[in-house]
Formats: C-alpha cells, structure tokens, sequence
C-alpha cells in the first residue's frame, strides 16, 4: 500500500507540473513566472489544499535533484561578459552620458547589501529571527529567474537600464550564494571547517583548466551526436562530481551544484547543449521541486500565528526599501518612473530564499512557521515585481531605432549593399583606409565613408567602430577580416559578418558565432541556383518578390496563430526558424518571441511589418 501511494503522488505532482503551463497560457497569466504558478498548483494540493500529495522517497529524492539542477542552472544562467567595461558609450534619450553600467550596478548592490544588513537588524530587535546574517541574505538576494525572463520581454535587455539591472541580478546572485556558504560553515555542525571550503573551490579550478584544455578537441565534438552525447555526461559528471566534494567538506550541496553551472557558463557551452540541459531541468525535474515547495506549505498554520501575520507585510516592505533607496543613485541618468519601477523588479527573489529557507530550518536557526512565510513572502515578491515593473517602466516614445549597420573596406560589393539597405531601418557608415580606386568627390556625395589611417585596434576603437549593431568586415585581406571579426566578437558586437574565403579560417570563425561570406561560393551558389531553380532566383533577385528575414522581438504578438494574425499587409509567410528547427507555417502555427520570419511580398509591407515586429514601445 505504501508502494502505491508514493507512485499516486508522483503521478499527482508531474500531472500538475504537465498543467500548470497549459492553463497559464489557457487564461494569459503570462505575467505570473511558471515556478511561481507551480508553487502555487502545490498549495492547492498539498497541505494548505486537498492534502491529496504526501511527502515520500520518490518524492522527496525527484524535488532534491530539482533543487540541485535548479541551482546549477542558476550558475549557467550567469553571463560573465556582462562584467565587461562598457564597450559603448550610448547616449540616452534624455541627451545625457550613458553611465558605467559595472560600476552604477556595484554602487547599487553595496547600498542594497548595507541596507538589508541594517533592516536585519530590525527583524532581530523585532523579535522575528534571532539570527541577523540570514536575515540579510534573504531581504539582499534576487531572483535572476524572475529578472531575465521580464527584461526579455520588455525588450531592454540590451539597453543600458536593462544591463544595469541584470548586472545588479547577478552580482547579488553571487555574493548571497558565496555568503551562504559561509553561513552553513560559521554556523553549522562543523564550525572550524571553513578552510575546507577552499577545497571545493580549488577542486573547482582545476576542473575549468581540465575543461579547458578540452573543450575543442574534434573528438568530442564527434562524441556529441548520437547515443554517445559526452557533453551532457560531462556535466552531469561534473554537477554530481562537485555536489559530492560540497557534502564532504561540510558545505550544502547546492553549492556544489551552483559552482558547477557557474564552471559550465564560464567555459561558454555550446548552446544546444545549454538548451538540452534547460529541457531537462525545467521539462522534469525543476517543476517536481517547486511543486514539493507548495504541498509542504501549511499556510492555515502560518495564518493562525499573529507574529508570522505581521511579518509577511512587513518582510515584503523590507524586500521593497532595501531597493529602492539605491536604487534612487540612478536618479542622475533616470527619471523617476524608470527608477522605481527597477526596484520594483529588483525586488523578485525565489530560488535563494527558498534555499535559505529550508537550510535554515534543518540547521534549527528558523522554526518551520519561519521557513514558511520566507517562501511565501518570496512567492508574493515574485507575483507582484514584474507585475509592478511593467506597469510603472515608461512606455518608449518616438521613433523605432535604427540598426547601426558599419562597414570596413569600401569596395564594389560594400558600396552598393549600402544603398540597397532600407534607410529607415538601418543607419549605414563605410570606414576604409583609402580611396585609390575611388573617385573620392563621387563617393563622398554618394556613400557616407569615413577614412582611416589603419585597422590597428586603436584606429578602429578611436572610430567607435565596435559600437555597431551589425558589423561587416570585408577588406582586402581575409586574415585581417578574420582578426577584426573575432574581436569585434569578444568587444560585444551583435553581428558580426566577415568575408572569408579560406576553408580553415571559415570555420574557425563560425564556431564563434560570426557570419562568412565568400564571393568565390556565392558566385558557384549562384550559377548551381540560376541553373537548377531559375524561377527561385527570380524570386530572390527581384525587389518586390524576394525574400526576407524579419526578427520577432514585440511581445504582442507571442503565442497568436497565424491564422489570427492582424497584420493584413501583401506578405506571404514562406518559413519560421525557431533555434535549430525550420517550422513550415499554417494557419494554426504559434507565432513566439526569438522566432526568426522568412516572408516575402512588397517591400512597402514588408517594412511595415518588420517595424511591427522588430520594435516594440513596450507593450
């Protein structure tokens, strides 16, 4: 009988963790985060509901990986180059300097920690919680799931407000994770075995380098496909390799498991496997651990206890202030609204306090009424914030940005790409180092070229040139494309396209995400095309009928099907590319924000809809 009941809840909780994202997409509660709705789903089953799950092995083992997968996937989540020094020095539209994105998020994170350290204080004076380092963790810490998937669908992900945020996200993300650490070291069983710590740490190092040394052997790459897929057994070996040092020397093991995502994003995965690991943690594991969250809450209990009543409100206003007082430093470059509604997203926190929670209770520092209105207040942040912070962020006025679109090397096939593009979508600048074979007056009344004295890094930097949205690299010499194609990747350009004909340097370039282009193979392609598919070089080469890509970035219209698709212009969807797979489009395909548009029709229309898509004035 005991057999049975465990396989009933556990049939019961991955049939509630299948639903939950059916009926939030059923009733368009996309403002709630889907961890936060399972949380939810939970109550309603668990303890505070039907009482219909109970806690058991099956149960109890499932949520446990979840909740280690879980903090992996927060360390893969963390984009290290986000702490590179601003490339671009953007004006904002209010006229004034962009600031320093690492050093206004540094500003901002110490003012929060000093002030969640003293509201700490409070909470202990108040009598709540006798341990005040805990407390700051859990009133410092936010939640980088709530904050990434809101700036993406705010599409200010890339702006300097956006990277501001997401900067502040991820340095606390660190900072509690590493300081939570020490708390289960000064404040567990194991009191004198801090240092031990350094031996997680240095195991951590020495398996980057090992990482390192082999990430690009051809072998593995071979041993990817198939059966064989060695990149997920790495780092499931890994994950399990760390999380095994983490119990041994007496940390938790989520550190473990974070310090391995934490090596995963540092040694830049491919991203199909990222992808991969995502399916599996969120599709399986991840929803069984925040569902076991909710079932565990009692939350009749925590309501029958006046203090813990009193608490939620007042641990909520804590979780608001300790951000928004810095918050207020971004009232030099900011308006208001800007300002406030930042804090309000800053103010999301789940997966830390959850853990802190629980860790918490097990090392008898927090009751389990104490434990359970921390994640009930955290529940509440991360319903409310983004909530709040889309309906306070200013909606961005004015025109749609246009892509800044510069070329290195003036020469016959630069030159003319630049009078093809659409001037309203895209602003194009040509930087070559001479004219010899340019009649300079000519050029300068027909193309906007701006002379260099040289493609040294300097020169190029001098120029901003590396402050492009889409960068195309086409000089006479393919070795100094190549050079300047990959560093124009490291800086942080979006795009980067260069014209390369060498088979060794083509694929040495497209493993770093830069696009190549050859004259001699579009030529061949060309001839093979006009010879096989004449019709389909009609298509291609004729303004009115070719084809075209449209990126979709407007939220709006995330999840309509096609065949309720309100644009009513003269353009044909041909193709959806969505990540690896080619989607043929009918009326009943979804469309979904990252979706790339293959569509052909009238150029007139086609503009029109690629404004309507690309650009969004924050729905």
């Amino acid at each position: 009988m005991e057999n049975h009941a465990s396989v009933t809840s556990l049939v019961i909780v991955l049939i509630v963790a299948f639903l939950t994202p059916i009926i939030l997409h059923r009733f368009r509660l996309n403002m709630i985060p889907v961890v936060v709705a399972e949380i939810i789903m939970g109550l309603i089953i668990g303890k505070s509901g039907f009482n219909i799950v109970h806690p058991d092995p099956w149960l109890e083992i499932l949520s446990t990986f979840g909740f280690i997968f879980l903090m992996f996937l927060s360390g893969v989540e963390i984009d290290f180059s986000a702490f590179a020094k601003n490339k671009k020095k953007d004006i904002l539209p209010n006229g004034k300097n962009a600031p320093n994105t690492f050093l206004v998020a540094i500003i901002v994170f110490i003012g929060i920690f000093v002030l969640s350290f003293l509201l700490s204080y409070f909470f202990v004076w108040a009598g709540f919680i006798d341990n005040a380092f805990l407390m700051t963790l859990i009133i410092s810490t936010i939640s980088l799931g709530v904050v990434v998937p809101t700036l993406k669908d705010a599409h200010i992900m890339k702006s300097n407000i956006g990277q501001i945020i997401l900067l502040i996200a991820v340095i606390a993300d660190l900072a509690t994770m590493i300081l939570l650490a020490i708390f289960v070291a000064v404040y567990g069983e194991g009191n004198n075995n801090t240092w031990l710590l350094l031996i997680l740490f240095g195991a951590g190092v020495l398996l980057y380098f090992l990482g390192k040394r082999f990430q690009n052997r051809s072998f593995l790459e071979t041993m990817s496909k198939g059966t064989v897929q060695i990149g997920t057994r790495a780092v499931f070996t890994l994950i399990i390799v760390l999380v095994s040092i983490s119990e041994t020397v007496g940390a938790e093991n989520i550190l473990g498991a974070f310090l391995a995502g934490v090596l995963v994003s540092l040694l830049s995965p491919n991203p199909d496997l990222v992808q991969k690991l995502d399916s599996f943690g969120y599709g399986f594991l991840i929803p069984i651990f925040f569902v076991m969250v909710g079932v565990e809450l009692d939350i009749w209990t925590l309501f029958q206890d006046p203090q813990i009543l009193l608490l939620i409100p007042l641990l909520f206003l804590a979780l608001f202030i300790s951000k928004l007082a810095p918050a207020f430093y971004l009232l030099s470059w900011y308006d208001a609204k800007t300002t406030v509604a930042s804090a309000f997203l800053l103010t999301s926190t789940l997966s830390l306090v959850i853990a802190s929670a629980k860790i918490g209770e097990r090392m008898n520092v927090i009751d389990a009424n104490m434990s359970g209105a921390l994640i009930l207040v955290a529940v509440i942040a991360s319903i409310v914030s983004p909530i709040g912070f889309r309906k306070i962020f200013p909606k961005q006025e004015g025109e749609n940005p246009k892509l800044k679109v510069f070329f290195i090397g003036a020469n016959q096939l630069t030159l003319p790409v630049t009078r093809e593009l659409n001037d309203q979508l895209y602003e194009t600048t040509v930087f070559h180092t001479q004219q010899d074979k340019i009649d300079k007056k000519i050029a300068e009344s027909l193309f906007k070229i701006i002379e260099l004295e040289n493609y040294s890094l300097e020169t190029l930097k001098k120029h901003n040139i590396f402050d492009s949205d889409i960068l195309v690299v086409a000089t006479g010499n393919e070795e100094q494309n190549a050079k300047i194609a990959l560093l124009a990747k490291e800086l942080g350009v979006n795009r980067v396209i260069a014209s390369i004909a060498s088979p060794e340097l083509d694929e040495q370039l497209k493993e770093k995400g830069i696009d190549v282009f050859s004259v001699l193979l579009s030529t061949k392609i060309l001839l093979r095309a006009l010879i096989e598919s004449p019709s389909v070089m009609r298509i291609l080469s004729n303004q009115e009928t070719t084809l075209y890509q449209i990126n979709m970035n407007n939220y709006k219209y995330h999840g309509i099907l096609l065949r309720n698709f309100p644009f009513t212009g003269d353009v044909i969807f041909v193709r959806i590319f969505r990540g690896k797979d080619s989607i043929v489009p009918h009326g009943d395909t979804e469309l979904k924000n990252g979706d790339r548009l293959i569509v052909t029709g009238s150029r007139e229309y086609v503009d029109e809809l690629k404004r309507e898509l690309e650009f969004c004035d924050w729905c």
